[in-house]
C-alpha cells in the first residue's frame, strides 16, 4: 500500500506503490485532451525524479526532475538521457510542467503534467500499451546540477493509460466464494516442475453463478519460486472419478492432463496483482448446466536450487456473485505452441523476431454483432522484450489489439483495455514476439521452464462464444 504521509493534491484514478517506504505515484489520464497528470511522492529532501524509458534504463530516458527549495518554490525540469550518465536539461522544448509541491515529514512532492505525445525528438511518447517507467531522487537539492542517484533508483513496467488498480479484498468479503488450490503440496526438488490439480465445479451451485473477481492465493514464503498459475477448463465431455481427481506433476497423467488443456480461462504470472475484477456487465460464468464441469489448476514452480521440502497450497479464490450479470465472458489465445519444436532463437541476437498468425476461417465462431475485448494478459519468459497483437480486417491492419512493447519478465500483468475493442466475423490476427539473447551462448528452444521461451497472448471478451 502507500506508504507516503503527504496528502495528495487531488483525486487521482490510479496509485502505485513503487517501493515501500520510499516512492508512491499517482496519475489521471485524460484520452480528450491526450495528456496525464502525475504526483510523484519520495522519501527525500533532496531532488526527485520520474520518466518513461524506451528499454527500463536511462540510455534514451525522458524525465521530469523537480526539487522543493529552502523557501518552498518549486524547481521542475524536463531532461534527456543520451546514455547512461547526468541527463541534460532538454534543449528543444521544456514539455514537462509543475503544478503544485511540498515538503513534509522528511518526503518531497510534486504534482506535474504532460501530453501523450509532445513531438519532440528529446521525448518519449506514453503509448497505448506498455511503458517502462523509471524513478530515480537524491540526497540534496541541486546548487547547479543534480548529483547522481547511485542506488536510489527503480523501474516498473506497466501500462499507464491502461492500468487497472486491484480492488481490495475487502470489498467482496460479503460474497460467497471457493478456492481452487494445493493442499500442502510438497514440491519436488526440480530446477522446474508443473503441478496440475483437476477440480469439479462445486455441488452447491446448481443454477448458474457469475464470478466477479479472483484472488491469487500465493503463500508469501513460496512466493520466489511461483513462476505462473494458470486455470484451464476441461474437455465439456471429459468425466472423472470424483473421488479420486489428480493432483501431482503434470507429466504423471499425460492423458488426463490432455484433457483439461483446451481453454485456459484464467491466468497469473510473476509480478501480477493479486486481485483482479471483472467489468460490472460481465462475469465468467460456473455451475448450472454449463457444459464446463471439471477445472485444472496449473501452478509452475522455478527451483533452481532445488530446495527439498517445499510445501505449498497456492491457488485460485473465486469470487461468487448473487445477481446474474449481463454477459459470460470467454478468453482467446494468440501465439506460438509451447513445444520445443515450435520456437528456436540463435544465441547473441538483440532483436528476434517471432511472427504467428490466426487467418480468418478460425475466426468465423464469431458472432456477425461482434465481442468486445476487455483484457490483455502477454506471457514470455526471460529473454521475451516484446508481444504485441493487430487486427487485420479486410487485409487492412484496423489497430493494435494490444501492444505489450515493452514486456518485463518481472512484471507480467493483466491489462485493462483503455477502450474495449470490437472484433468481428472473419477477423485475422497477427501476433509478433521479439527476444533478446544477447547474454545466451546457446540455442534457446520453446519449452515451460524459465530458460525455454514462451510467446502466448491472451485476451478476455465478452460475450462468449461457442467453441
Amino acid at each position: 500500500g502507500i506508504t507516503s504521509p503527504i496528502t495528495p493534491r487531488i483525486i487521482y484514478k490510479h496509485s502505485l506503490q513503487l517501493k515501500t517506504n520510499v516512492a508512491d505515484l499517482w496519475w489521471t489520464t485524460n484520452e480528450v485532451e491526450k495528456e496525464i497528470i502525475f504526483e510523484l511522492h519520495i522519501n527525500t529532501t533532496g531532488w526527485i525524479a520520474l520518466g518513461i524509458s524506451p528499454a527500463g534504463g536511462m540510455n534514451g530516458a525522458d524525465l521530469g526532475v523537480g526539487w522543493i527549495d529552502q523557501s518552498g518554490n518549486i524547481h521542475f525540469q524536463d531532461r534527456y538521457a543520451f546514455d547512461t550518465v547526468i541527463p541534460i536539461l532538454d534543449n528543444t522544448t521544456s514539455d514537462w510542467f509543475a503544478l503544485q509541491g511540498c515538503e513534509q515529514n522528511g518526503w518531497t512532492a510534486i504534482q506535474f503534467k504532460r501530453l501523450f505525445d509532445t513531438c519532440d525528438i528529446m521525448d518519449v511518447s506514453i503509448k497505448s500499451g506498455t511503458n517502462n517507467l523509471i524513478y530515480a531522487y537524491g540526497l540534496i537539492d541541486p546548487d547547479t546540477d543534480i548529483t547522481y542517484h547511485e542506488t536510489r533508483r527503480g523501474s516498473r513496467t506497466l501500462s499507464l493509460r491502461s492500468y487497472n488498480d486491484p480492488p481490495l479484498e475487502s470489498k467482496f468479503t460479503q460474497l460467497d466464494y471457493f478456492d481452487v488450490r494445493l493442499n500442502n503440496y510438497i514440491i519436488p526438488p526440480s530446477d522446474t516442475i508443473y503441478v496440475c490439480k483437476i477440480y469439479k465445479t462445486p455441488s452447491n451451485y446448481s443454477s448458474k453463478r457469475h464470478v466477479i473477481a479472483n484472488q491469487f492465493l500465493i503463500e508469501s514464503i513460496n512466493q520466489d519460486f511461483i513462476h505462473h498459475i494458470l486455470l484451464y477448463e476441461c474437455n465439456s465431455i471429459t468425466r472423472f472419478d470424483d473421488s479420486n481427481l489428480f493432483e501431482g506433476v503434470c507429466d504423471g497423467s499425460v492423458s488426463l492432463i490432455q484433457l483439461c488443456s483446451i481453454n485456459i480461462a484464467i491466468a497469473w504470472a510473476v509480478g501480477g496483482d493479486y486481485m483482479i475484477e471483472y467489468p460490472e456487465e460481465a462475469g465468467y460464468s460456473i455451475g448450472g448446466d454449463l457444459d464446463v464441469k471439471y477445472y485444472m489448476i496449473q501452478i509452475h514452480f522455478n527451483n533452481p536450487n532445488q530446495i527439498s521440502n517445499i510445501t505449498d497450497s497456492s491457488g485460485i479464490r473465486f469470487y461468487i456473485s448473487n445477481q446474474l450479470r449481463q454477459y459470460d465472458i470467454g478468453y482467446l489465445t494468440f501465439g506460438t505452441d509451447i513445444r520445443s519444436t515450435s520456437l528456436a532463437i540463435p544465441p547473441n541476437v538483440q532483436n528476434f523476431i517471432v511472427d504467428s498468425y490466426c487467418p480468418r476461417n478460425a475466426t468465423t465462431n464469431i458472432p456477425q454483432s461482434g465481442i468486445t475485448v476487455i483484457s490483455a494478459f502477454p506471457h514470455a519468459h526471460l529473454q521475451g522484450r516484446s508481444i504485441s497483437t493487430k487486427i487485420i480486417r479486410n487485409k487492412k491492419v484496423v489497430q493494435y489489439l494490444f501492444n505489450g512493447d515493452p514486456f518485463n519478465f518481472d512484471y507480467q500483468l493483466t491489462y485493462r483495455l483503455t477502450e474495449p475493442i470490437q472484433l468481428y466475423f472473419g477477423d485475422e490476427f497477427a501476433t509478433r514476439c521479439v527476444y533478446n539473447t544477447m547474454n545466451k551462448t546457446h540455442i534457446t528452444l520453446g519449452g515451460e521452464t524459465v530458460h525455454n521461451e514462451m510467446c502466448l497472448h491472451i485476451f478476455a471478451y465478452y460475450p462468449r462464444m461457442n467453441t
